[in-house]
């Protein structure tokens, strides 16, 4: 059986990332299709979804336009797996605040529960990588991309955490939910991806 993976293109690291499922895809072997995705209609016929780094606020608010916002969240209530990344990841949360701007007026989809700082490691002049761990998804070292990324401060009691920098959580799972503050896209290793196209495959099984 075939499954269907998409990548949300409405703004962000799309290209890099249709790139890296469609190699972990090939790694795996599995029948599985991949594609940009942008419409509700488009988003109704997906079996999972990875919602890119980019701009949070620009993917809210251009996504609360074309009303895939709302099919989005029904989907994810509903079991798809997602894997938001950085502005990805604030999209899942039912909060976000900027480590500068304070409070952000911005859509969320209200799935995650956690509390997330936006630009938590600085601005883009600050942008590094750092060796993490995700054992618990056995990926013990993996090269994390950090660029304008945000943190979680606090999580909710269904959330767990993957993994953390210097203190601050940079990866969580809900069921079928996985967040990342890092770019698993910017790098040569498929490992997230390939542990996500499996989540989606397994799901459709």
């Amino acid at each position: 059986m075939s499954v269907t993976i998409g990548v949300l293109s409405i703004q962000g690291d799309v290209k890099e990332n249709l790139l890296s499922v469609q190699t972990a895809v090939e790694q795996l072997g599995i029948n599985a299709s991949v594609c940009s995705v942008k419409t509700p209609e488009e988003i109704s016929r997906v079996d999972g979804l990875i919602i890119p780094g980019g701009e949070s606020t620009t993917i809210g608010q251009l996504s609360l336009v074309n009303g895939s916002l709302k099919i989005l969240k029904e989907k994810i209530e509903n079991g798809m797996p997602v894997l938001g990344i950085c502005a990805g990841m604030i999209m899942l949360s039912n909060t976000a605040d900027d480590r500068v701007v304070g409070k952000t007026d911005q859509p969320l989809l209200d799935v995650l529960d956690v509390k997330l700082e936006r630009n938590s490691f600085g601005r883009q002049r600050e942008s590094f990588e750092a060796n993490i761990s995700m054992n618990s998804i056995d990926i013990p070292n993996f090269n994390g991309v950090f660029i304008r990324a945000p943190s979680v401060s606090d999580v909710g009691s269904d959330v767990e955490v993957l993994s953390k920098v210097n203190e601050k959580i940079v990866a969580v799972k809900k069921g079928n939910i996985i967040g990342t503050s890092f770019h698993p896209e910017l790098t040569q290793d498929v490992s997230l991806h390939k542990y996500f196209v499996n989540l989606v495959s397994n799901q459709s099984n």
